[in-house]
């Protein structure tokens, strides 16, 4: 770790004591302490003064102050009862920040939003991140850039080509363009995680860019095709549709999908291709 970092380790560890609060396992605190890593999430964000920004997990509001100085407005949502007293007495001098203390999952700060759009940026806890990016990614009113710190493994699942795809890949895919914008190895957190994390971008598409009827039962199709990922796809759709592999087998070549490939080669189009073709 780079002397600086280990100041911003000291830092981070007294802000905690006068709050009277510490890194909380159970809701995966890890407090961002590269100040380099913070400007690329910021930079990444393209913030302009005529942005609203929704934070998630703001912590210490180390992040907040680099948003709210960019930003025309910033809603940071936190759970930590103690770290949403201390942050609302630190950014006091803030008049463009607003905080509010509560469950990003539960809330819909979307409405507090007048505005035609809005951009999300946060260091995402790991056990929350797949929800809220969700949550964000299929709300009525969906942010124009969404700049979200998660394990890297999650990220490069997001962002995976044909050959690589999972459900994630094809959920986010099918809502928003994304691509990895940085990574960032624990030491730049404190306390560090066990795991490297990353930055990825999503950019909502302003249409799917693929046509399906009903998008939940697309994904439920799709998880079906996943439920056996290392056999052929044949077999893990047999399996997930509790059909023989006669059926599945049947619906593949009507999609003209090659049997014997895995759930993880087929891109967005050739599953909505194939999901189409199972409605027949």
């Amino acid at each position: 770790m780079r002397h600086d970092q280990n100041e911003e380790t000291t830092g981070v560890r007294r802000m905690l004591r006068q709050a009277g609060a510490h890194a909380r396992k159970g809701l995966g605190q890890h407090f961002l302490i590269n100040r380099a890593v913070l400007n690329d999430i910021v930079a990444a964000a393209e913030l302009t003064p005529d942005d609203i920004v929704i934070e998630i997990g703001p912590g210490l509001g180390i992040l907040t102050e680099a948003l709210a100085a960019r930003a025309g407005r910033v809603i940071a949502i936190e759970l930590d009862e103690k770290l949403v007293y201390r942050l609302r007495r630190t950014l006091a001098g803030f008049a463009n920040v607003s905080i509010i203390q509560g469950d990003a999952l539960e809330i819909q700060p979307w409405r507090q939003i007048n505005a035609s759009t809005y951009k999300v940026v946060a260091n995402l806890p790991y056990y929350v991140a797949t929800p809220v990016i969700r949550k964000f990614l299929h709300a009525p009113k969906k942010p124009s850039i969404l700049v979200v710190m998660v394990q890297k493994e999650v990220a490069e699942s997001m962002a995976a080509p044909p050959g690589k795809m999972s459900l994630l890949s094809v959920i986010v895919q099918y809502y928003a363009q994304s691509k990895i914008a940085i990574e960032v190895p624990p030491d730049s957190f404190y306390p560090p995680p066990k795991v490297s994390s990353a930055v990825i971008k999503l950019v909502p598409h302003t249409a799917p860019p693929v046509e399906v009827e009903d998008a939940e039962a697309f994904f439920n199709f799709v998880a079906a095709g996943f439920r056996q990922p290392r056999k052929q796809i044949s077999n893990s759709l047999a399996k997930g549709l509790e059909v023989a592999v006669s059926e599945s087998a049947a619906l593949l070549d009507r999609a003209g999908i090659d049997r014997h490939r895995r759930a993880e080669t087929l891109d967005l189009k050739e599953w909505a291709t194939l999901w189409k073709a199972s409605r027949l």
